[in-house]
């Protein structure tokens, strides 16, 4: 009797839920009804003989079979979209009509440099910028095919969706803070981290798609005497982040090019002087013009400005390190 086959779509829709733990939103992410993914889920438990999920009327749990099938479908799924890929490569007039669609994150940062860089040397194609504010939030846009490239804190990315994620190193960008113009610290050139001891800063908690960002402050922050501030309203667009900044007072971690926010300054911080890394990062097995462009962007900007030179006085965390020096 032949072995059963599983079909990749059941898989995929297996991935979806044991990724999200919530039908309506896995169902959201495929673009399918929330009862064809049931009916996809049981397909699948049926093929398989085994029971997947726990689902009570509160939340969706994987079982010890559903947790055991997750790195095979993750392989297989990852298997088959590089066999696409080395297959389906557009070439010629096809590649420069299909669009890259690339998150800068923010307008003003590292991201959109590298981007206008690589619509000069590829000026054939087509690259269109997306901000989707935070690596954690561009990364699922990337798996899910909504989005192809994006930039920001690799190590800060789930170990398991990175492994599915290719990365390039682009930058340690060196960190500052936000401050009120009339904040105690505001009259400084440069801000040691000690200087922030007892304050509340702000960094991007309970933002869902920054989580990456908040992680690395609290590294930082850590057995200094700085607190991450509670979560903030989700603030969309430079009036409303000015207006809550006014609201609460809170210093913001950022990093130094971050753009001017009027009734504030900018401060870099020191002793020492941490860095953030940035990488760029795209789907595994992908390939397009578009990435080789911003690949080769990141290539003459790092060598010519010194972005990859690591400062002897910098704060990194090991992990963090570790991903910067080995590019993968």
């Amino acid at each position: 009797m032949p072995a059963p086959t599983v079909d990749p779509r059941l898989l995929r829709a297996f991935l979806a839920v044991a990724e999200e733990l919530h039908f309506t939103r896995a169902a959201a992410r495929l673009y399918i009804a929330q009862q064809a993914l049931s009916r996809d889920i049981r397909r699948l438990e049926k093929e398989l003989g085994a029971e997947l999920f726990v689902r009570t009327t509160r939340q969706v749990a994987l079982t010890a079979d559903g947790a055991r099938l997750l790195p095979y479908a993750r392989r297989v799924l990852e298997a088959q979209e590089e066999l696409v890929a080395a297959f389906q490569v557009p070439t010629g007039r096809a590649a420069s009509r299909r669009p890259l669609f690339v998150d800068v994150n923010s307008p003003g940062l590292v991201g959109e440099r590298v981007l206008a860089r690589a619509r000069e040397l590829a000026p054939e194609g087509e690259l269109m910028t997306r901000y989707e504010s935070g690596l954690t939030g561009a990364a699922a846009e990337i798996l899910a095919g909504r989005l192809d490239a994006s930039f920001g804190r690799f190590a800060g990315l789930d170990p398991a969706v990175r492994g599915r994620l290719a990365q390039r190193p682009v930058r340690y960008e060196p960190m500052a803070v936000i401050l009120p113009e009339d904040h105690r610290l505001a009259p400084r050139d440069e801000v040691p981290l000690a200087a922030l001891a007892g304050e509340s800063v702000y960094a991007g908690a309970g933002n869902p798609r920054t989580p990456e960002w908040t992680d690395l402050a609290r590294q930082l922050f850590e057995g200094r005497g700085i607190e991450v501030s509670p979560p903030e309203p989700l603030a969309v667009g430079a009036e409303e982040f000015q207006r809550i900044m006014a609201k609460n007072r809170n210093p913001v971690l950022a990093v130094l090019d971050f753009p001017a926010v009027p009734g504030t300054v900018i401060r870099p911080l020191v002793d020492p002087v941490p860095l953030s890394p940035v990488s760029l990062v795209w789907r595994k097995g992908f390939r397009h013009p578009g990435v080789e462009a911003l690949g080769c962007a990141v290539d003459q900007l790092a060598a010519e400005e010194g972005w990859l030179k690591h400062p002897a006085d910098g704060w990194i965390p090991a992990i963090d390190a570790l991903f910067m020096m080995s590019g993968s």
